[in-house]
């Protein structure tokens, strides 16, 4: 296993979508959001109803990740996120997941929500270790492969 990068977690912006599509478009688990929805996201109405956070390599500012949660107090949902595959299991989820949730509950959310196909086990345990249950599951909710979602919410005092 390789080092892990040194990185700096902040808020996700216009200049990181090359670095962000790049990413998102290689993570098979990932939503396919076109890069639209990404600028939508970081504008006007749509930037008060969401944080999004990148994960940049400390010397270079490439995103080696990128996080994404919409806000409809008091619960948020934890859209999209994803790690570039060359640095995979080397804590970057795991950072952005550690930076997000303060975040939130800064902004008065109490309950995150998220959903992850079933098969997902290496985002299932990251999720468990931050405390989120298993609360339900949509019978046959994605396609390519059509698998189960795992609905799995974690409650922030």
């Amino acid at each position: 296993m390789s080092s892990r990068p040194a990185i700096t977690i902040r808020r996700l912006v216009e200049s990181d979508l090359p670095g962000v599509l790049r990413i998102a478009e290689s993570a098979s688990e990932a939503p396919r959001w076109p890069r639209r929805t990404f600028v939508e996201m970081l504008s006007g109405e749509f930037l008060s109803r969401r944080i999004a956070l990148v994960a940049a390599d400390a010397g270079s500012g490439e995103a080696l990740g990128f996080a994404v949660a919409s806000l409809v107090p008091p619960e948020a949902e934890l859209e999209n996120i994803a790690v570039a595959r060359e640095v995979l299991r080397r804590g970057i989820g795991r950072q952005l997941l550690s930076e997000l949730i303060p975040g939130l509950r800064q902004t008065g959310i109490q309950t995150l929500h998220l959903e992850v196909r079933a098969s997902n086990l290496a985002a299932m345990g990251l999720y468990n270790s931050f405390g989120f249950k298993e609360i339900g599951r949509r019978p046959r909710y994605y396609s390519d492969p059509i698998e189960d979602a795992v609905l799995m919410t974690l409650h922030l005092g």
